[in-house]
């Protein structure tokens, strides 16, 4: 059997799942500023478990983004510096992918398997989400519909009305933009995943796939997805925000 080492940290959790003969070891725990120091002593650790060395690895998978800014740089130096080190190809994971495929986990134990057109909408701070559509078949298999964008809330759900199509819809945006997205609530009602139950078990079946797809790249090309280009707003932005914020009624 394949062994698939995988990690990811484009969120507030860090996320790492290997797949072994031993069977399916996973991690969760935060992440943010944690994630850099604490990525590789885990990763060794799942893979001693499974008694195992990073030279048994076929491939290391890595959420590719979009997502955190700081968590993207982490995952892709420790992707990097181990797969140059053991001479390992690696997979890049669409992180919103692997919300969507936690969804499809989700559905499937509430004995409602899931297909179809599914949504991603992350919460991107500043206002704004992380969303991409994709197709799930009913074996399980994803294809990406429509790329990752940077979106307000607002305008994406004129964006679901405009398309006038029924989805599934998944991801950390939904409850704290819930009265901007709720226009559009018609056309995903019932089928919403505002949570995740483990993505590390997503992780570690998107990077299954991606192996069984032949989506090796050269460790090279580890490179992070940023969807946006601003990661940050200037002091003069900050200020400006609360005098409004001060200001209104």
């Amino acid at each position: 059997m394949t062994v698939l080492l995988a990690l990811d940290s484009s969120t507030e959790i860090m996320t790492l799942a290997l797949s072994s003969p031993a069977g399916e070891a996973l991690f969760e725990a935060e992440g943010g500023a944690n994630a850099s120091a604490r990525l590789v002593p885990e990763a060794l650790a799942l893979l001693a478990g499974a008694g195992l060395r990073l030279a048994d690895v076929d491939a290391i998978a890595f959420g590719r983004g979009p997502g955190a800014f700081t968590g993207l740089r982490a995952a892709c130096a420790v992707v990097q510096g181990l797969a140059f080190g053991a001479a390992k190809p690696v997979l890049a994971i669409d992180s919103l992918a692997l919300v969507a495929e936690d969804a499809r986990q989700q559905a499937v134990l509430a004995g409602a398997p899931l297909s179809g057109r599914v949504w991603v909408a992350m919460d991107a701070r500043m206002g704004e989400i992380y969303a991409a559509a994709f197709q799930c078949s009913t074996d399980g298999a994803w294809q990406t519909e429509q790329a990752a964008a940077l979106y307000k809330p607002a305008d994406l759900a004129a964006h679901w009305l405009a398309q006038g199509e029924a989805f599934a819809l998944a991801g950390s945006a939904l409850t704290p933009f819930a009265a901007e997205l709720a226009p559009a609530q018609a056309l995903f009602e019932g089928r919403a995943w505002p949570q995740s139950r483990s993505r590390a078990a997503a992780l570690a079946a998107l990077a299954r796939q991606a192996w069984a797809n032949g989506e090796l790249l050269d460790a090279a090309e580890a490179m992070p997805v940023y969807v946006r280009d601003k990661v940050a707003q200037t002091t003069q932005e900050r200020l400006a925000l609360r005098a409004a914020a001060a200001a209104a009624p």
